[in-house]
């Protein structure tokens, strides 16, 4: 096809037509009138689209021509809210939404960037009809020849090397393979004995071996059937060489199209699709999408899919309730009667279909959508009841006394179906509110004030019911949703109350016993109760100064009011009394007196402090004083100060001067007075009416002074006397130091006993049971030690429950049995005793039960080591003693002297 365009000159334009015509080709010109002209091509373009639009679909393309190709043109549309053109002249929607039946008009602006030259095409819209079955959407293509084509060169004629047919393969051949495609030849093969070979994906690399060539012929066959879905084209590069293999031809590509076969079943993205769509829509609302793909080539019928509703479960109001786009897969509303109360879920089974729908030709596939009404508030709450009851006892707050019921066939626990109490009349001042249950909807209504029996005996109330949400338009409030509640408040027995309370009584004090002070009644407020009067009793009187009469309430003294006291503070006396019914249960309530005391003039001014020192010289010598008293203004400061007349010697040695209304100064009159303590009296005054003054004794401790005024006569000032706190203090460290002597000396004395206890455990080497020597021990000997050998001879002599105490036993020492009746040893020396000793004793112990075995080491005591006397083997004894020579003891030296001494001493 030879398509021409608008030239700058007619000329080239006819030589392009008869190049045309000599090749016979046919003329697309794309020039209306031979002449260019920028702009649209027309002033009005109509299209037909889907009745549902969604964001971002294209719906559209405009056509513009520009004659110069440098142009930048910019779109734009009247309705950016809703159309958007892109720069390749594409019209998108922006936002979802449904066409209305009449076409939808709108305008397409084109603007030069550069000279701001504006161009515009108004747009028409017109949906599809509903439901057109297998009618073909159709939007047209409008190319833009963005460039001018301009030829400077004369045409000329490419020389063809090689002769290639188109290839088109079917996919899934059935064969039989390998099957011949096309023949692939050169202009030289009639000169030249060429060789053809193929390369790329299916033929020498993966996939390998799908396509073939026959080297001396040139044709091309495929070896096994083509998958589409796998790939949908090849591109092979054919090659011819000679019999050298020297390249005679260009490669050239060739292109495999494998064409598509309807072998595929729409698949939806998902096997079940869930929606909702609110209760009542209208009819065309759109409620969900559902979307099937087919692996076939789109942009043919094996690709095209179509929708459509097979079942819809239940089927009531309407079999028909939703209808489906057939090409978008919108699902939409189109019978009015969505009503979640009757049904609350819907299942639709949709099919997808390719072929664009032909039930005879294509494939199928189901899916689930399972659509679910959702709740809108078109049920209003209705009570169960036009009047409710309840009652309540005065005074009580907190306290639900009627339950409201009320029924909502919206779904529970949603604001639809949430109740909200209002009361519209009988509670003015706000003694009541209405709480709802979270679980059961009910309203609660409670007392939130207290309530007087004697005031109100009765509340009617009007309570209206409304949801969390405003009910559906359209719909009303029945005259169920407002109800009627009739309280009944009980009377019960009050506490009596007093009137005033607190009750404040000025007075003045030094009030005698037995004075009225006031009257102080309380009232009931059970007037409608058949009750005695009330009696009255004290409750609370810190200083036992009143009592009240239990009859009529009247206050008296019992003990003279004194605002000086302790139980009175700021001038304020508090006594708290009860009044008492005798309703059932008995009830009693508290009153307040409180009793302000005037202040008169009943107490003395003292002198503080009550002891002082000075230096006895002139200078520095003054002491500073202040005057107390309890009474207040006026009837305390400022005071008098002044000293008495008796005795001479105060006026003659001291002076006292005011300083101030409270503060006074006492110094020495004279130039030295000894050191010592001194009573001086000072006579002070207040300045009440009448007058109050006392004689205050002020003890002056008079001492040496240094530069600084601290005296330094110690001695005197001991001798003087000491205050209470140091005689405590020191009586408190005599008895810690003489508790600390006796803990000491119980310990030493523990200490002594102890030590005396352990004697024989502490150092081996100082027992001397410690060092009798093992007689089955060979060698050692006793030069460092020295041992009392008289202990062997006599061993009954020693006590040991004399030296060891009750409870301390050696380690090696043998456990308390009855002893057996070993021999004891005569105390007269003699040579043969040890030898019998020893022997009567292993039988004794062979004998005895509790001596340890035969065969053990049996140690008497351990005398120690590093002796270099000889071993005691050495020594016979025979059964004669006089026949034994014991001389040669004396050699051994002194350690063995005393036994030289009893047996080689001779007769004595």
């Amino acid at each position: 096809m030879c398509q021409l365009e608008c030239f700058s000159g007619e000329w080239v334009l006819r030589v392009l037509h008869k190049f045309c015509l000599a090749f016979q080709a046919p003329i697309k010109a794309t020039c209306e009138d031979m002449s260019c002209k920028t702009g649209f091509p027309e002033d009005v373009h109509s299209a037909v689209v889907s009745r549902s639009i969604h964001g971002g679909q294209p719906l559209l393309n405009v056509r513009f021509r520009s004659c110069d190709g440098n142009k930048k043109i910019h779109f734009g549309s009247s309705e950016p809210e809703d159309f958007r053109v892109g720069e390749d002249g594409v019209v998108y929607a922006e936002r979802s939404f449904q066409l209305s039946a009449e076409p939808t008009e709108f305008v397409v602006s084109a603007q030069d960037k550069e000279t701001q030259e504006e161009w515009q095409m108004k747009v028409k819209l017109t949906p599809e009809p509903a439901f057109a079955g297998n009618s073909e959407k159709k939007i047209e293509d409008i190319v833009f020849p963005w460039q001018q084509y301009k030829h400077s060169s004369p045409l000329k004629r490419q020389k063809r090397d090689w002769v290639i047919p188109p290839i088109n393969l079917p996919e899934n051949s059935r064969g039989p393979f390998p099957q011949e495609l096309v023949r692939i030849r050169s202009d030289r093969d009639k000169s030249l004995s060429l060789r053809y070979s193929v390369t790329g994906p299916g033929a020498d690399q993966p996939p390998t071996g799908i396509f073939i060539i026959n080297p001396i012929s040139g044709q091309l066959s495929v070896t096994k059937p083509l998958d589409r879905e796998q790939i949908a084209s090849f591109h092979l590069r054919a090659h011819a060489v000679d019999v050298n293999g020297n390249q005679v031809e260009n490669p050239i590509d060739i292109v495999i199209n494998v064409i598509d076969m309807n072998d595929n079943r729409p698949e939806f993205l998902h096997q079940v699709w869930n929606g909702t769509v609110p209760e009542g829509s209208k009819p065309g609302t759109y409620v969900m999408t559902v979307t099937a793909i087919d692996a076939d080539d789109p942009n043919a019928q094996n690709g095209m899919l179509r929708y459509r509703i097979l079942s819809q479960a239940p089927s009531s109001p309407s079999p028909n309730m939703f209808t489906i786009n057939n090409e978008t897969g919108d699902i939409i509303t189109v019978a009015a009667g969505l009503d979640r109360e009757k049904v609350q879920q819907y299942t639709l089974i949709i099919q997808a279909t390719d072929m664009e729908g032909n039930p005879t030709y294509g494939l199928s596939n189901t899916a689930t959508a399972v659509i679910t009404v959702t709740d809108v508030n078109d049920n209003p709450p209705e009570f169960t009841a036009m009047t409710f009851y309840g009652e309540v006892p005065e005074n009580r707050v907190d306290v639900i006394v009627a339950n409201l019921t009320v029924t909502d066939k919206d779904q529970p626990h949603t604001p639809a179906w949430n109740a909200m109490y209002r009361m519209t009349g009988g509670d003015p001042t706000g003694r009541f509110t209405i709480l709802t249950d979270p679980n059961s909807n009910d309203g609660l209504v409670t007392v939130v004030k207290p309530i007087d029996f004697e005031t109100n005996r009765m509340f009617v109330l009007t309570v209206a019911a409304e949801n969390q949400v405003p009910l559906a338009k359209g719909i009303q409030h029945p005259p169920q949703s407002t109800a009627t509640v009739s309280i009944t408040v009980i009377d019960v027995n009050e506490s009596p109350y007093f009137v005033p309370n607190p009750k404040l009584v000025r007075q003045e004090e030094g009030l005698l016993a037995g004075s009225v002070l006031t009257t102080f009644t309380a009232q009931d407020p059970d007037r409608y109760m058949q009750q005695t009067s009330l009696r009255y009793s004290k409750l609370s009187d810190p200083a036992n100064w009143l009592k009240i009469d239990p009859i009529n309430g009247q206050v008296t003294t019992t003990a003279v009011l004194d605002r000086e006291s302790i139980y009175v503070q700021n001038n304020m006396y508090n006594a708290t009394f009860l009044a008492s019914d005798n309703g059932i249960p008995p009830m009693s309530g508290t009153g307040t007196l409180q009793i302000y005391l005037l202040d008169i003039n009943d107490n003395a001014p003292q002198v503080n402090p009550k002891e002082a020192t000075t230096c006895e010289t002139l200078q520095p010598n003054a002491i500073n004083i202040t005057a107390v008293d309890p009474d207040i203004d006026p009837n305390a400061g400022p005071f008098a100060f002044e000293l008495p007349d008796t005795p001479a010697s105060i006026k003659r040695n001291w002076t006292i001067v005011r300083i101030s209304g409270d503060h006074a100064q006492l110094s020495l009159r004279i130039r030295f007075l000894e050191a010592g303590i001194y009573d001086v009296p000072i006579v002070i005054t207040d300045s009440g009416n009448p007058h109050a003054s006392s004689t205050s004794v002020l003890k002056v401790k008079v001492c040496q002074c240094d530069i600084n005024g601290d005296c330094t006569d110690v001695d005197r000032i001991v001798g003087a006397g000491l205050g209470t706190g140091a005689i405590i203090a020191i009586l408190l460290c005599i008895i810690i130091l003489l508790i600390l002597v006796l803990m000491f000396v119980v310990w030493m004395k523990r200490r002594d006993k102890e030590r005396q206890a352990k004697q024989l455990l502490i150092d081996p080497e100082d027992d001397v049971r410690d060092n009798i020597l093992k007689y089955d021990e060979e060698g050692g000997g006793e030069e460092d030690q020295d041992y009392d050998l008289s202990q062997l001879q006599q061993p009954d002599t020693v006590e040991p429950d004399a030296i060891k105490p009750v409870g301390i036993r050696r380690l090696d020492e043998r456990p308390i049995h009855a002893e057996p009746q070993y021999p004891v040893r005569s105390a007269a020396p003699h040579p043969g005793d040890i030898g019998d000793f020893i022997n009567e004793g292993l039988k004794a112990a062979d004998n005895d039960p509790t001596a340890p075995p035969y065969d053990s080491l049996l140690v008497f005591d351990y005398e120690g080591s590093g002796s270099t006397a000889g071993s005691l083997s050495s020594l016979n004894s025979s059964s004669s003693g006089g026949e034994q020579d014991y001389d040669y003891l004396n050699d051994w030296g002194p350690r063995f002297k005393k036994l030289a001494d009893m047996y080689g001493g001779g007769d004595d």
